[in-house]
């Protein structure tokens, strides 16, 4: 029997997974089959194509445990995509006329990789899906499972991207600390900008517990800080339609009566519209490697103070951002046990020569299993239906209808 090797990677933005998924697969390797040799590739894809690996050596397997106590990732991490050649020769990692899919699956090769495990969202797992069928048509040996890492829940079918449920978690905590700000000035409008280009899950997910996290705080009587003071008065998602006026009024009255308001606002809401008015003003909108809007650029959390502030007459407005203080959290329990039965999946399943990425699948009643690389996508829409949700709208008092 040919002697296995297997390799890590991570890649994409950073989650509150990346570490306790590569410690896991350590540990589980460690555990099942210790003679087998693990490397990391450095920086994701990009360490594929410049050769540039981590030996995982006996000292590290002894201490993978640790990992599971950090945030961001101890292998790094990068944007690359492999069918994207003009962009890879622009970076330096391959020679102009190289197709980035052979150089990968050379150096694979020559590394002597069987197992390639990818840890990353829907397009680190969609690039990975293109390798897979790429070594699978040349006649190459190699195993590819990839785990799911997204803090916008948004990957087709994963019912539950690793996480995802920690970035919810941390970002109510940010912003506990932030409606404090309601208290600097008189008329304060706060703008919690949370990631989520295509999705809003994350940010009602962030709402839903911010509002637990707060619901059984006590107050003195008589002083600011109160519960109207820790509330939400807004949510904006990229599924939820609204009229601007309408909602411009209500805000108004909600500042008239309390002197605050609260806003939470997904990064991708209203991205479309902000794009094609910047782009028909002659601007240039920069796109990353995969053909996305650099959504950093683009600033929605600015965009919606920019229509608020004035029309709700606020005399002070500010948005605040938790999404790298959120992304780069360590895992919390359920994120650690979505993770361990992810990670001890992902091992077997390569032992077994099974591609694909692990997750709860939603085709197949939420179950557990190594889902089929062509079936994995991103720009899964958050269900606003979802009762939890509701519940979220109805607690804060806004109607809403879907885009």
């Amino acid at each position: 029997m040919a002697k296995q090797k297997v390799a890590m990677l991570t890649a994409g933005g950073l989650a509150p997974c990346l570490s306790s998924a590569v410690g896991g697969l350590i540990e589980r390797y460690s555990d099942v089959a210790p003679d087998i040799e693990l490397v990391a590739y450095r920086s994701g894809y990009q360490g594929v194509l410049l050769g540039d690996s981590i030996k995982i050596t006996a000292d590290m397997r002894e201490k993978a445990p640790l990992l599971h106590r950090y945030g961001g990732s101890p292998i790094g991490n990068s944007r690359v995509k492999l069918t994207n050649a003009a962009d890879c020769v622009k970076r330096g990692l391959v020679k102009e006329g190289e197709n980035p899919l052979r150089v990968a699956a050379e150096r694979l090769a020559n590394d002597g990789i069987t197992i390639l495990h990818t840890i990353g969202g829907d397009d680190t797992n969609t690039t990975a899906a293109d390798l897979a069928a790429y070594l699978a048509a040349n006649g190459y040996n190699l195993t590819v499972v990839g785990l799911p890492k997204t803090v916008d829940n948004d990957v087709v079918p994963i019912r539950q991207s690793l996480g995802a449920w920690t970035a919810a978690e941390v970002g109510a905590h940010f912003f506990d600390n932030v409606s404090n700000e309601q208290t600097a000035a008189p008329r304060t409008l706060i703008i919690h900008e949370v990631m989520g280009r295509h999705c809003g899950w994350l940010t009602a997910a962030t709402a839903r517990a911010y509002l637990q996290r707060t619901k059984n705080y006590e107050y003195v009587d008589g002083f600011m800080t109160n519960a109207k003071m820790k509330s939400i008065d807004a949510v904006y998602l990229p599924e939820m339609a609204f009229d601007l006026d309408a909602e411009a009024a209500r805000l108004r009255e909600v500042m008239d009566r309390t002197g605050h308001a609260t806003v939470f606002v997904s990064e991708g809401a209203c991205l479309d519209a902000i794009v094609a008015e910047r782009e028909a003003a002659g601007e240039t909108i920069k796109r990353d490697a995969f053909g996305h809007v650099k959504i950093d650029t683009i600033n929605v959390g600015g965009w919606f103070q920019k229509q608020f502030a004035g029309l709700i007459n606020a005399e002070r407005s500010l948005v605040q951002k938790s999404g790298y203080f959120a992304r780069s959290a360590p895992a919390n329990n359920d994120d650690l046990r979505l993770i361990q039965s992810m990670t001890d999946l992902a091992v077997e399943s390569a032992l077994n020569k099974i591609s694909g990425v692990t997750g709860h699948d939603e085709a197949q009643n939420g179950k557990l299993r190594t889902i089929e690389f062509p079936r994995i996508k991103g720009g899964k829409a958050f269900d606003t239906s979802t009762r939890w949700f509701a519940q979220v709208m109805e607690t804060i008092g806004q109607k809403y209808q879907a885009a």
